[in-house]
């Protein structure tokens, strides 16, 4: 399946697919001057088992390289299908800018968000749509072990042990990359509520408060905290590694930024987590293993 992702002037252009491609022909690609600078480092390719990544700041450089992969690939005797290739376009506009890409003449199909390695990918940038899916999935999982999660002849002590582990692997699948804004922290602890209730059989009519409900649960909110501390602990693992992943973490972009307020940021958000309150703090932090597991159980213990 070969998928797309561009934005225009206050975005990046990559182009997703995934063709028995060889490294070689990646390399090819790579040497030509359509890129994405961050932090002095160009990038203008990704790979991940045989799904490849090609990165571009505009469209005319996107066509560019898939230019390149497309005469590469057919010198291997391989064909690009223009049918499962896809184009979507990031922007903060309303309606996402139009980008024609072509494959041998053949327009390739523009979305506005798609599935890349269990992930839903969308046009906005924001991680809403994947959470939303991930929340749905896991109430449907949750309804599967019905007969089992609100069984009141099994102990509601057994039956949250439960829940971490069947329901919110379910949930979290990705959490690491997810950016938590207040109103998305407010959606994740409804859903911890959803369970709840339902595995103490509590109808809604009957109007009991959520402090209530976990006290009945014998129960403190746990779900952002695990969520946040799974991030936590990968940021340790990437910042650490000091590979490709670090940099696109903590690297900048070329260029100016944007009118109005800033889009909150996953470091932002683990920066006020753990503590300190700055994101050069945890990064300078993170460099010891030992001060970053204690930093990362005392925001869990207190429940940040």
């Amino acid at each position: 399946m070969a998928q797309g992702i561009m934005e225009t002037f206050d975005g990046v252009v990559v182009f997703y697919w995934s063709p028995q491609t060889t490294a070689a022909e990646i390399d090819s690609a790579h040497n030509c001057n359509c890129d994405v600078t961050q932090t002095d480092e160009n990038i203008n390719n990704l790979r991940y088992a045989d799904d490849k990544v090609l990165i571009a700041e505009n469209k005319e450089d996107l066509q560019k390289l898939l230019n390149i992969v497309e005469e590469e690939s057919r010198k291997k005797g391989l064909k690009l299908n223009s049918k499962k290739t896809e184009v979507i376009v990031t922007s903060r506009k309303q309606e996402s800018p139009k980008c024609d890409i072509f494959i041998n003449k053949v327009k390739l199909k523009q979305t506005e968000k798609f599935k890349y390695l269990g992930t839903i990918i969308s046009s906005d940038g924001k991680t809403n749509r994947e959470i939303s899916a991930r929340t749905a999935q896991a109430k449907i999982n949750f309804q599967k072990m019905k007969t089992i999660l609100t069984n009141k002849h099994i102990s509601i002590e057994t039956r949250k042990r439960a829940l971490p582990c069947y329901i919110e692997p379910v949930l979290m699948y990705g959490c690491e990359a997810w950016t938590i804004s207040k109103q998305i922290q407010n959606k994740l602890e409804a859903t911890e509520m959803w369970f709840l209730r339902r595995m103490l059989r509590i109808p809604w009519t009957a109007k009991k408060t959520k402090e209530r409900v976990l006290n009945e649960a014998n129960k403190r909110r746990s779900l952002v905290r695990t969520i946040r501390k799974h991030q936590a602990t990968f940021l340790g693992h990437v910042m650490r590694r000091g590979k490709l992943e670090h940099l696109v973490t903590t690297g900048k972009f070329e260029g100016k930024r944007s009118r109005g307020r800033q889009r909150e940021e996953i470091m932002d958000g683990l920066a006020t987590w753990l503590g300190p309150g700055k994101v050069s703090d945890i990064l300078a932090a993170v460099k010891d293993r030992d001060l970053w597991r204690d930093m990362i159980a005392n925001a869990y213990k207190q429940g940040a």
